[in-house]
């Protein structure tokens, strides 16, 4: 890993820190190299996170945990990681056991046992950067969050080629600036990391200048460090043993400390001195004696990279460069206020999800369209079939049920036919076709769970809540649904495994037993029946939150309303004048005895 990233590589970013993912991808736009960042894990949302290359806005792609994420982007080597102080050790954890190839921690404030226990269980193939640090960047390939700084800055830093530097120091913000500083006063860098102000970072110094060392486009180091700790001795005796061979410009800054009373704690947890040997002096001049280009102050820091720059340059070390081309950034990046992921009218022909519509039209059915524009996926036949049968089941339940009563009322009343629609649609819920989403979630739980079909009875009746999807007024055990009965039997003629639909006919079982009229209704049927035959066929993303969209609902009220404008369509051929209700159907009073 001489060099940490390439222009291929990619990252997955945890937390929706979406300046910094931005800030990735405006980088990457200006580098003329693909988006990034792979991926984006949101612990509350799975939602797509909006973004813009140049002027192109598109989804970045969020999911819940790493192992999701891991599971569909083997290609992202790199995570950012932007968890609070709170939750980023389990997060670099998780991390190191997956295998990252470097793992950035950008918080402040992790404890340093924390810190040090990753260090140890870190295996070889991980470099760990932070945390307390901005990140890294090589330029002109990849940069982590906000390395760099913003747009204007890292234009102006140049970060967007190569130069000859290897830059290595411990603030994030003084490597922002020295980034540009390297880029005014010799050719920029080919990679800069920012190791984090603590005192135990991830990784040292020492080590990035070793990869440096072996990076033929790196023709000399520049480190900015502070006072405390001792790395700098290493460093220094590597200098000597010429284990670093480039030329090494350093400065350790911290040097007014000596001009204050008493010890001084600087901004960082590692920036105070423990011990003389901590100090900045006696660093500086440690690393000036071991061969080191150290300035007198930090003032003449610029004139020493220029210095080294131009004798490498005349020595034909460095070679003239030139400067690329690089795209205008848009000046302002405006979201759109609306997204649609099913469909599109844009463009020369319609599509539903990226075929065109007259495909559809061409195969003459109805269920798939419905598959696209719901799940967007295609199903097997079998399931396709299955659909239409409970849309067909569905469609109409006679004019005494509350959805059709409704229409019927308000089509009597005048309405036109979508009003009266409406009218009707708006009674389906717990009590009326609105109990199948949770059916369907109720059966799913339980046998999830675990729980044997009396315990599951019990649960529900020490909660005092009715089982949904279970019971029905009119139809009994001994004169079933119907159309239960056919949707069973196709189930199990066409479907190996009903694992969920078998439990809740264990349940049935109980339950008819007390009464005959508990039956698995059209609804119950139909919700554990979908749970076994269309949930394994749905992409990860719908399925993950199958019980929580009311898909199943949707399906009852997409078929009911057949029914209910067949009722609006009938009262108004028959020219129905306006309902009202009888007077001797009604008790009037609170129904006490005179």
């Amino acid at each position: 890993m001489n060099t940490l990233f390439t222009s291929n590589t990619l990252a997955v970013v945890y937390g929706r820190k979406s300046v910094s993912i931005q800030r990735m991808l405006d980088f990457d736009y200006v580098c003329a190299r693909r988006p990034s960042v792979a991926a984006i894990v949101d612990r509350e949302s799975g939602a797509p996170e909006k973004v813009f290359y140049g002027k192109t806005e598109f989804l970045i792609p969020a999911y819940r945990t790493l192992c999701d994420v891991q599971e569909k982007h083997l290609d992202a080597d790199v995570l950012v990681n932007f968890a609070s102080l709170r939750s980023a050790s389990t997060v670099v954890q998780e991390a190191m056991k997956r295998k990252y190839r470097v793992i950035a921690t950008i918080a402040e404030g992790i404890p340093e046992r924390d810190v040090r226990q990753w260090i140890n269980a870190c295996p070889r193939t991980s470099i760990l950067i932070g945390p307390a640090t901005v990140g890294a960047v090589t330029a002109g390939a990849f940069r982590i969050g906000d390395s760099g700084g913003s747009t204007e800055h890292f234009l102006k830093s140049k970060l967007y080629r190569k130069g000859s530097v290897g830059y290595v120091g411990k603030s994030g913000g003084l490597s922002n600036e020295m980034y540009r500083m390297i880029a005014e006063h010799a050719d920029g860098i080919v990679e800069g990391i920012a190791i984090g102000g603590d005192r135990y970072p991830g990784s040292h110094m020492l080590e990035h200048l070793i990869r440096f060392e072996k990076n033929p486009d790196i023709k000399f180091h520049v480190i900015l460090s502070e006072i405390g700790g001792r790395e700098e001795e290493e460093i220094a005796d590597a200098v000597k043993k010429r284990v670093i061979a480039k030329p090494l410009i350093a400065w350790v800054s911290g040097t007014s400390a000596a001009y204050f009373p008493k010890d001084v704690q600087f901004g960082h947890a590692g920036a105070w001195a423990a011990s003389a040997a901590e100090t900045a002096e006696a660093k500086n001049t440690i690393l000036r004696e071991a061969g080191a280009h150290v300035p007198s102050c930090f003032e003449e820091l610029p004139e020493t990279i220029e210095n080294i720059f131009q004798k490498l340059k005349s020595s034909g070390s460095i070679g003239e460069m030139t400067e690329p081309i690089v795209p205008d950034m848009p000046a302002v990046q405006t979201h759109t206020h609306f997204q649609c992921t099913i469909s599109s009218d844009f463009g020369e022909e319609s599509l539903y999800g990226d075929r065109p519509i007259a495909e559809y039209i061409a195969d003459g059915a109805l269920i798939p369209v419905l598959a696209r524009l719901w799940w967007k996926t295609e199903l097997p036949s079998p399931v396709l079939r299955y659909l239409e049968m409970i849309l067909c089941a569905v469609a109409d339940h006679g004019p005494a049920v509350a959805g059709a009563h409704n229409a019927i009322v308000a089509a009597s009343a005048g309405k036109d036919p979508i009003d009266a629609l409406c009218s009707g649609l708006l009674t389906i819920g717990p009590r009326f076709g609105g109990a199948v989403d949770s059916a369907a979630r109720a059966f799913y739980d339980a046998r999830n769970r675990g729980l044997s079909p009396h315990d599951f009875i019990q649960e529900m009746k020490g909660k005092g809540e009715r089982i949904p999807g279970i019971g029905h007024k009119v139809k009994t055990l001994h004169h079933p649904d119907t159309r239960v009965t056919a949707l069973l039997k196709f189930a199990k003629e066409n479907f190996d495994a009903l694992p969920v639909t078998d439990y809740a006919l264990e349940v049935e079982k109980m339950t008819t037993g007390k009464k005959p009229n508990l039956i698995l209704n059209v609804d119950g049927a139909i919700a554990v029946t979908l749970v076994d035959i269309l949930l394994p066929h749905l992409p990860d993303e719908i399925r993950e939150s199958f019980f929580d969209m009311n898909y199943l609902n949707g399906l009852f009220a997409l078929g009911r309303s057949i029914g209910l404008l067949g009722h609006v369509y009938d009262q108004k051929r028959l020219q129905t004048p306006l309902y009202r209700h009888p007077t001797e159907d009604i008790l009037y009073g609170d129904g006490t005895l005179p």
